[in-house]
Order: C-alpha cells, then sequence, then structure tokens
C-alpha cells in the first residue's frame, strides 16, 4: 500500500449497517413472548458502551446475558450480515483485496461471524481481531474468552501496539473504543465513521467525520478507491419545496443535501451557489448570469418543473453545467386542471360560487353552457397541448391547434396555419407555449381584438406571454367572458409573500398560484424523473433528456477510467484531444462525441493505468470549458 497506510476498521455499525448482537438477539428471541423489549434493552446497552458511558466489558456481559443465542443461530447472522455490507465498502472490494495486507479488522464482535463476512470482500483472516464465544455442551452461548485483550476495558489500544504495525496507522470506527486508539497515541488519525450511524458524543474526538470509506480513501489519496470525487463532498441545494421523494433520493445516493423551502432572490442565490455543485428549483427561483459567476463548482441545474426559461441555458452551456428537467411528468396534471376550469368558466361559476359565500342565490341558466360541440383553440402543441387535445375531444370538443413548429395532429384535431386564424374561430382558446423571449406578450391588445366576443381564455403556460394590461381591459369590456390564469409577470418567492396582479377581484375570474402541476402524483412523477437524471450525468457522463448539452446515453463504466471533455464547438479539438492520449500511449477502451451549436461534449475511457499528466494537458487543450474524471 502507498506509504505503507494501515487502515484498521471496526466492523459492527462500520463495516456493517448495524450491530450484529442486535441481529442475533433478533434470531434467537424470534419465537419470544419479550422479544422487542429484549432487543431494545440490547441496543439501549450497545449504545452505553459505544459512547462510553459503561465499560466495555460490562456492555459486552450484559448483552451476552440477554441473547440466549446457540451456535445454530450463527449461518442465519451471516446471511444477514453479508446483505448489511456498509455500501462504501461494496464499492471498494476491490481496494481492500489489493490492500489486503494493509487491511485490518479490529472489533469488540466476535470472530465466529465476522471472519465469514470480512472474508468475501478480501480481508485476511488472520487480520481480523475480535471476540470469541464460549459455548457449553448444547452449543449455547454463555459467555466470551475473557483472556481475549478485546474482552477487556481498553483492549483495542492493547491489541493495536501488540501487532507493532510498520507504517501509519489510521482508525476507522463509529464509538468511543475506536478513538482509545488514537487517544493512546497508537494512531495517526481516527475516522469517525457515520455512514451508518452519528454518535454525537464522539464527534468532538474525531480528526475526521467520514461519511463514507470513500471519503477516508480520497482524503489520503488512495489511487485504487472504487470513486474519483466522495459523493458527501457534493453539496445538493433544493429550493422552493422539492417533493420530499427527490430529497430522499439524494440523500440516498450520498450527497450532502440542504433543503431551503422558498425560492431565494439573486443576491441570496449568488452568496448561497458558491460551494454547490447540484442546485434544484422550481419556476421562481432566477438562475442569472450573476448567480452562474458566483457557481464556481456547479455541475447540474435540476428544473422539478416543465419550462427552463428561469435559467440562463447558454450561460449554463459555456460554463459547461448541464440543465435536466421534467417535460413529461406533470403533463396530465396541468391537462386536468384546464379541462377543470374550460368546464367551470363555460358555465360562469367562479362568480355564481362566490355570490352564494355571501348569501346571494342566483339560480339561473343565463350564460351558461355545455363544452360539447365548442371550439377549442390550443395555442402550442407539444407533450401538454396533445394531451388537452385528446381529452378535450373526448368530451365532445372540436379541437384546433396552431403552433410555429410541424406538429402531428391527435385524433379529429385540424391544425391551423396561422395564429390569427386560430384567434378568430375559436370559442375557448388556451396558451400552452415555452418561456422563450420571443414569446413575451405574444397575446395583447391586437390579438384579444381578433377574438370572438365572449370568448374564454386560459393561460396555463408562462406569465410573461400575455399582457396583463390588455387581458385585464378586455374582462371588463366584456370582451372575454371568462378567464382562468395560473402564472403571472412577477409571482411571490414564498407563500409568506402577498400576491399583487391587475386581475384580482376581476369577474369570472379563476387566479390559482401557478399549480398547474402541482399534484401529488406530479410531484412525486418530478421527484423522481429530475433527481435520476442528474445523478446518472454524475455517475456515467449521460446527458440524456439534457436542455442544453448534447445528448449521450453512455454505457456504465467497467474497469476503466472516464474522461468527461467539455469544450467550445470549434474545428479541430477532438484531433487535440487524440493527440494528448496517443502522446501518452493510453489504451482508448471507447468513445464518444456529440456537439451541438455551442459545446462539444467528448467521453473517452480509457485502460485504469495511465500517467497522470494526462490529465493536466487535457485540461489545457484550447477552448477546454470543464474537464472531470469518473471512476
Amino acid at each position: 500500500m502507498e506509504n505503507s497506510k494501515n487502515f484498521v476498521i471496526d466492523f459492527d455499525s462500520t463495516f456493517t449497517q448495524v450491530e450484529a448482537l442486535d441481529v442475533l438477539a433478533e434470531i434467537s428471541l424470534e419465537k419470544s413472548s419479550d422479544k422487542d423489549a429484549v432487543i431494545q434493552e440490547i441496543k439501549e446497552i450497545t449504545d452505553l458502551g459505544m459512547e462510553g458511558k459503561i465499560s466495555f466489558r460490562e456492555s459486552l456481559k450484559r448483552r451476552i446475558d440477554v441473547l440466549h443465542a446457540n451456535k445454530k443461530d450463527l449461518p442465519e447472522l451471516i446471511d444477514r450480515l453479508s446483505t448489511k455490507v456498509s455500501e462504501s465498502f461494496k464499492r471498494n472490494k476491490e481496494f481492500i483485496t489489493k490492500n489486503r495486507n494493509n487491511i485490518f479488522i479490529l472489533s469488540n464482535g466476535f470472530k465466529d461471524f465476522i471472519v465469514p463476512i470480512v472474508e468475501n470482500y478480501g480481508v485476511k483472516p488472520e487480520n481480523v481481531y475480535a471476540n470469541d464465544f464460549i459455548y457449553d455442551d448444547e452449543d449455547n452461548i454463555i459467555g466470551f474468552n475473557e483472556e481475549n485483550l478485546l474482552s477487556s476495558n481498553g483492549g483495542k489500544p492493547r491489541q493495536i501496539e501488540s501487532l507493532e504495525l510498520e507504517g501509519e496507522v489510521f482508525v476507522i470506527g463509529d464509538g468511543y473504543n475506536d478513538y482509545e486508539v488514537k487517544a493512546a497515541g497508537l494512531a495517526k488519525e481516527f475516522y469517525l465513521f457515520t455512514e451508518n450511524i452519528k454518535r454525537e458524543s464522539v464527534v468532538e474526538k474525531a480528526d475526521h467525520i467520514a461519511p463514507s470509506f470513500d471519503e477516508i480513501l480520497f482524503k489520503n489519496k488512495m489511487e485504487d478507491r472504487a470513486l474519483s470525487y466522495p459523493k458527501n463532498r457534493i453539496k445538493v441545494l433544493l429550493l422552493e419545496n422539492v417533493h420530499d421523494y427527490g430529497v430522499q433520493k439524494m440523500i440516498k445516493e450520498g450527497y450532502d443535501v440542504e433543503v431551503y423551502p422558498a425560492g431565494l432572490s439573486e443576491e441570496e442565490l449568488a452568496e448561497k451557489i458558491k460551494d454547490v455543485s447540484i442546485i434544484g428549483i422550481r419556476s421562481k427561483t432566477q438562475i442569472t448570469k450573476k448567480v452562474l459567476a458566483n457557481a464556481k463548482r456547479l455541475l447540474a441545474v435540476g428544473a422539478f418543473c416543465i419550462g427552463t426559461n428561469q435559467i440562463d441555458l447558454v450561460e449554463c452551456q459555456k460554463r459547461g453545467i448541464a440543465v435536466f428537467n421534467a417535460p413529461f411528468s406533470n403533463t396530465r396534471s396541468v391537462v386536468e386542471l384546464a379541462i377543470a376550469e374550460i368546464i367551470l368558466l363555460m358555465r360562469n361559476l367562479p362568480d355564481k360560487v362566490s355570490s352564494m359565500h355571501v348569501g346571494k342565490w342566483d339560480k339561473s341558466a343565463t350564460g351558461s353552457f355545455e363544452v360539447r360541440g365548442k371550439r377549442l383553440g390550443i395555442i402550442g402543441y407539444g407533450n401538454i397541448g396533445a394531451q388537452l387535445s385528446i381529452v378535450a375531444e373526448a368530451l365532445g370538443i372540436d379541437v384546433y391547434y396552431y403552433d410555429i413548429e410541424e406538429r402531428l395532429a391527435l385524433g379529429n384535431a385540424t391544425k391551423l396555419d396561422s395564429l390569427d386564424e386560430l384567434l378568430e374561430v375559436a370559442d375557448i382558446i388556451t396558451l400552452h407555449v415555452d418561456g422563450r423571449g420571443s414569446n413575451k406578450n405574444m397575446i395583447g391588445a391586437a390579438e384579444f381584438e381578433k377574438m370572438k366576443d365572449g370568448v374564454v381564455f386560459l393561460n396555463l403556460s408562462r406569465g410573461h406571454v400575455v399582457d396583463i394590461q390588455a387581458l385585464k381591459e378586455n374582462i371588463e369590456s366584456g370582451k372575454i367572458r371568462g378567464t382562468a390564469v395560473d402564472v403571472f409577470p412577477e409571482e411571490p418567492l414564498s407563500n409568506k409573500d402577498e400576491f399583487v396582479s391587475e386581475l384580482r377581484g376581476m369577474k369570472n375570474t379563476i387566479l390559482t398560484p401557478h399549480i398547474g402541476g402541482s399534484t401529488l402524483e406530479a410531484q412525486e412523477n418530478i421527484a423522481d424523473f429530475v433527481p435520476n437524471k442528474i445523478m446518472n450525468y454524475i455517475n456515467t457522463g449521460s446527458t440524456a433528456n439534457s436542455v442544453n448539452f448534447p445528448n449521450l446515453v453512455l454505457p456504465m463504466l467497467v474497469n476503466a477510467h472516464r474522461f468527461i471533455h467539455i469544450h467550445l464547438n470549434e474545428p479541430g479539438v477532438l484531433a487535440k484531444i487524440n493527440n494528448v492520449l496517443a502522446d501518452h500511449q493510453l489504451n482508448i477502451v471507447g468513445q464518444y462525441l456529440k456537439t451541438n451549436e455551442t459545446i462539444g461534449y467528448v467521453i473517452t475511457d480509457i485502460n485504469k493505468d495511465y500517467n497522470k499528466e494526462v490529465i493536466s494537458d487535457l485540461k489545457k487543450i484550447e477552448g477546454t470549458i470543464r474537464f472531470r474524471v469518473l471512476y
């Protein structure tokens, strides 16, 4: 091992996710009527010992006394523990095997079940130091070998001292007795391992907090570690009440996740984003050029919504920041809200409902119509517009649509060649366009003038696409008999801020707080889709569904290192990359390239053995925006 570094690793709650004696108790007491109470007692005794509140020997004796376990329980215990090995040790099985001469298990647990588990990860049985069970004639576990150093208080330091290890010693564990090795001057550093449990009483004793074994190997610059960069060092900032399902996915991935319930102003976000690697937003937060200038570590932006007009996509491209959204996840939710609002407005229900709440009984069919047979004009025939078309047609509505792009008509929908034609023919008009700058005020005074008298008008797309003053004037004049607006040019940053709009108090008007996609089903879908795309990008470099990067679907990395090179789309860059690789005589396993009008994206998988100077040379290529290595 490099620099003769010895890693001394605890077993319970470190190499495995659980305390082995707790699991043994669940097995041995399975048929006991007081099983739950005894298991809880064992856990409490374990914690007292690990936190240094009672002596270890007392902790061990008390647990053995209440276990009532037998040797025949051990095979099942080994099977269960084998499924509970900590994820970061699983990932680094190759490292452990390669460096087995310098990997030691030091545990107050028992060899009887430890050796069969750690052997599978390359640990030498003779490098396992742990206790021994004592059995009676019927193989009942009745005690432990009290001659074993590890059965006594302060046993771990004495055991390490007896080994006389050459080189530096690094102790990795979750408890006070692991710290004792460092306290005795027998280890260079004590890493408090917190992947499974974080004992606050031991935190101040640690030289370093280690959320994973990856972190320890990274900090010690061990070249043959499983990950190029520990996931716990990847800071994630999630704003605007991103659904908890998405939050938990990122926490489970191992990221350092911070959640903030509201949006942030440009100034606040520019300060907050400085050390963030991944940011997740919804529609309120603006990722501007000023914000991005401070985002020195930002790798990816996740828009937990359909739209991305709140993100400066061009600036993200220039800085090598991939952006992902959820183009399909809330489609159905928006469609259902549009259908509901169309029916409500055609029946003049917003005003009738309001009247009822102030005691006014207005039983009349005047101004109330069925939707069947009416003409619906859909502006924007993308995912939402197309699905709305299908649902509306099922209600007997005649559907017409207009889109600047060529879109295939679904069902019996009629494609119109101009916006003016749609404005003139439709009884109901609904907007489902994107947030590009050219769409600003696409519906203004001139467009309202071309609409039928008594038209119903909806905007569930983007706030800036409608001239609000012109809309207000046409509601007041009666030109528009009913309107529903879900999006606004300016929206509050949080639920605590007041909503201000000229449309407040207008007749037969439905105002909703940008909730077109805010159903539990939609938010769960989004919270599944967006994190998956971001994590896949971080883990493999795949850019499938990115809105600003060339889309590449990449295979999983196997027995290779992956060079990710993002550069300006200029002639000759690929040749320069390959010249550098050739100069270093690298064995290329696979190479992938895709470009768009702004950037080029080159992925090169190479054999693991290479001179690290190649990384510096690749970063120096003119036009390089960002470079990173995955392994």
